[in-house]
Formats: structure tokens, sequence, C-alpha cells
């Protein structure tokens, strides 16, 4: 494959923003073409069945980009459809999904008992629980589906004392007393990290996944020389519903002004 294909990043929305900006500036000459599945949002309360479907469909129109990776920026989809993608693409494409480098991440850790919050899809798949109980099955993992929080962030109430309720409400649950750590299982959730981190007096290591899956991302573009070294990087940003409160929430997840072009591809 040529360097200079995209890397392709696909969310159910626009969360998958936070992986793309940390891909970008890890790595500015790569270019990128995002995709959003606003018309779906969100994955958490779909099917597993329905997610393997969507994740397909995204795959070849990324495919159709000429992608020489796909990242699955999101928790639900990479729970649910990491594998069949592999099956069926990975003659085509790289594939990274946001489970792996955060389970490798803390299983080279030393912590006793880590906490996990995601939507209830990424819960319900046990991923993270599994994984980790095969990486390192020292850690206790403990897991709570978090369903306000996407909604709550999507539309812009995550700095208010509306915000502060709800995450205190489901951070107090028996489950996540005495963690070591944290983790964000969702790409939306790095927007009220450091209202979880102020929870916990910044004695839990909060952890989200848009550094190590960046990270990860480099790693196996180097193993396969597919690293693009030259000119600047370039994003297209694709969404399969627009309204202008996704373009204005953008702004939230993204550290620039993004264009968003819709596409129908069902």
């Amino acid at each position: 494959m040529d360097s200079n294909r995209p890397i392709g990043v696909f969310d159910s929305g626009i969360g998958g923003l936070t992986v793309a900006n940390a891909i970008r500036e890890l790595l500015p000459k790569e270019n990128i073409v995002y995709f959003g599945d606003t018309a779906h949002l969100p994955y958490g309360e779909k099917s597993a069945d329905a997610i393997r479907y969507y994740c397909i469909r995204i795959s070849k129109f990324l495919l159709e980009h000429q992608c020489k990776m796909i990242v699955i920026a999101c928790n639900s989809a990479s729970s649910a459809a990491y594998d069949i993608l592999l099956d069926f693409f990975k003659e085509r494409s790289l594939f990274v999904s946001v489970v792996d480098p955060l389970v490798d991440l803390v299983a080279s850790s030393d912590y006793k008992k880590v906490g996990v919050i995601a939507t209830k899809a990424t819960v319900s798949s046990n991923a993270y629980k599994n994984k980790l109980a095969k990486a390192a099955p020292q850690i206790n993992v403990v897991q709570l589906a978090t369903p306000l929080l996407v909604p709550m962030i999507e539309e812009g109430f995550h700095k208010d004392d509306i915000s502060q309720q709800i995450i205190t409400k489901y951070l107090s649950k028996p489950a996540l007393k005495n963690l070591d750590a944290l983790l964000l299982a969702c790409t939306h959730y790095p927007l009220i990290k450091k209202h979880i981190e102020s929870y916990y007096e910044d004695k839990v290591d909060v952890i989200d996944s848009a550094s190590p899956v960046a990270r990860a991302v480099q790693t196996k573009l180097k193993e396969n020389n597919l690293l693009n070294i030259v000119g600047v990087g370039e994003q297209r940003f694709f969404v399969s519903d627009y309204t202008k409160s996704f373009d204005e929430t953008t702004r939230i997840f993204y550290n620039e002004n993004v264009s968003l072009e819709e596409v129908s591809i069902w």
C-alpha cells in the first residue's frame, strides 16, 4: 500500500473525534478520513448484530476512500465488530480498535482493582473484563454502564451542575469504590475526565483511550512501513446525518473548526 493513503477513523457519532485529534497531534503528516454515523447514534443502545452491520458498511465506505488503516474509534463498535471486520477486510486494510491499546496499557501496570465505565453495549460485551482476565488475571475488573453520559456530553451539558450531579451519581456506586484506576471506555468521556479526576481527588488514575490508540496507530504503521513522512496531513469529515448541532458540537471534540460533509451510505 501507498503510505500516503489516509487513515480512516469512525465512530457512532462525533465522540471519535477525540481519537482523530490525538492521531493528528502525534502524526501530523497523516491524512485522515473521519466518518461519524450520526444517523444511528448512539451505538451503545443498539444490538450487537446492528452494530456489526453498520461497521461493515462504514468500513466499505472508508475502503472506497483508499484507507490504509481503519481505526474503530468507538468502544461499542470495537467490542461488537472488531473480529468480524478483520475477517472481512484484513487483506485490504490494517485495523486498530480502541479496546486493545487500553487493555495493553493496564495489563502492564501494577493495579489491583480497575473500574470500567462505558455504554451498555460495551459493558454487556465484557470486552474489557475478558481481555484483562486473560492478559492480567491478577487485576480485579469491575464495570458500570453509564448511558446518560454520552447524550449529556453531545448536548453540551458537560460543564455545568447537571453534569456534575450525573457523574457523581454514577461514580458513587459501590462497585467503583477503592479503585486504583478507572478506564473511560467511551471516546466521549475524555471531555469529562477532569470532572472525574476531581471526584476522586486525583487519587485514582483516570485513563482514556485517545493517546494509547494514537500510539498503537503509530506502532502498527511503522511495523508495516506505512508511516507518511512527507507533506502536511489533510482531513475530511463525513457524517451520515447532518444537523447544525452536530456541526457546533464538533468544536468540543476537535481542536479546530471542522467542516462536516453529509453522505448517505445506506
